[in-house]
Formats: structure tokens, C-alpha cells, sequence
């Protein structure tokens, strides 16, 4: 196989980290999601659950990259510290960590507004996978054993973080098609189907690639 980014950006209550998985195990890649946070919550000296948090602020882009910029600065001449966590400096620092495993490998990166990161690099895909609204709360409700309402509620919470995040550092909406190969509505779908549909379509343009 040739070598391939795949990026996967998702509505909440897709199953689109399912799908994703699904794809890797067809083509034989390795899949990064949340987990990769890991070292980048060190870097911060903060858990996980607040550098998600951190990307889900609503902040001024400008005033964002000002401060990290002088933040920069200022660290090239004192003592190393840790860096202040603000959306822009966590977007920066995955970026750096996902291009550091792309160039080892073929990979499959779910949601960490991969299609941005990787906007001009010949060898990526970027997939957007949505769903009917009530579809999506269904199977929330049933995948986290909550009422339709709490689903609901949890529901829009998440994707209003996504949301937040990718405008703040792409500037862009993570629901333009112009940021995708593939836009694919998988309701009523089930995910090994949609997972299948997918790998097969990513290998015949690899082929294509030739």
C-alpha cells in the first residue's frame, strides 16, 4: 500500500471512532484518537480531561496567537517552563505530534482537526462521517444507557466543543464539504457495512495513485 493519512472527523453519535477502528483493521493502519492526548497533557502538566477542556474555550484567535507567540519568546531566553494550555497552544502541539507518527507510518487519525493539519499533504484523505439528528441520539442514548433527553444534551455539548475548537484553529466549519474527500450520512447504516464501503473506496484511489 501506498502510504495514507486518513483523517476522521465525526458527528457525536455516529459511531464514527468505531468505523474508524474498523477501517484500520481492513487496511492494516494504526489508529490515533483521544489517547494520543497523553503525552501532550504532560507537556502541559494537566490531565487529559482538561486539555479537552482547553480546546473547547471560546478565545480570540488573534489574541491567542499573540500570546503564544510571546509566550515563545520569552521561553528562548529564561529558564524552560510549561507552556500556558490555551486552544491555539494545544492545536499546535498535536499538530506536531501527528505529523511526527505520520512520517513513520500509513495512519488513521480520528477527530484533533486532522483534515486542517494535513489540508496540503498529497497523501492524506479526510472523511467527515454525520448522521439524522435523532439517529445520532438513539444511539447515544443506548451506547451510554441515558434517557433520549440526557443523549440529547450530551450530545450537542460535545459537538459544540468540536466546533469551537476546529473554528478557532482552522477557521473554517468542520462541516464544509470543501474540507473532505468523502461526506458520508451512515444513518440507518451499520458500521462494519459503512466501515467496508469506505476501505474499499480509500484502496481503489490508492490504486489511482499509481
Amino acid at each position: 500500500m501506498n502510504k495514507i493519512i486518513i483523517t476522521i472527523n465525526r458527528e457525536c453519535g455516529t459511531g464514527g471512532r468505531e468505523i474508524a477502528y474498523l477501517i484500520g483493521e481492513k487496511l492494516g493502519l494504526k489508529v490515533y484518537d483521544r489517547s494520543m492526548l497523553e503525552g501532550i497533557a504532560k507537556q502541559f502538566d494537566m490531565t487529559i480531561e482538561n486539555i479537552e477542556k482547553v480546546k473547547a474555550q471560546k478565545t480570540n484567535w488573534w489574541s491567542d496567537f499573540c500570546r503564544f507567540y510571546q509566550q515563545f519568546g520569552a521561553a528562548s531566553h529564561t529558564t524552560p517552563t510549561k507552556p500556558e494550555a490555551t486552544p491555539l497552544s494545544v492545536y499546535y502541539a498535536e499538530a506536531r505530534a501527528l505529523k511526527e507518527l505520520a512520517a513513520q507510518e500509513s495512519c488513521i487519525i480520528i477527530g484533533r482537526a486532522g483534515f486542517h493539519v494535513f489540508r496540503d499533504d498529497p497523501d492524506a484523505l479526510h472523511l467527515l462521517i454525520i448522521a439524522d439528528r435523532d439517529a445520532r441520539i438513539a444511539r447515544m442514548a443506548a451506547s451510554r444507557n441515558l434517557s433520549p433527553k440526557e443523549a440529547e444534551k450530551l450530545m450537542d455539548s460535545i459537538d459544540r466543543e468540536r466546533d469551537t475548537f476546529v473554528k478557532t484553529v482552522a477557521n473554517t466549519s468542520r462541516y464544509d464539504a470543501r474540507n473532505y474527500n468523502f461526506v458520508f450520512n451512515v444513518t440507518g447504516m451499520e458500521p462494519e457495512k459503512v466501515a467496508s464501503f469506505l476501505a474499499e473506496n480509500i484502496r481503489h484511489k490508492l490504486e489511482m495513485k499509481k
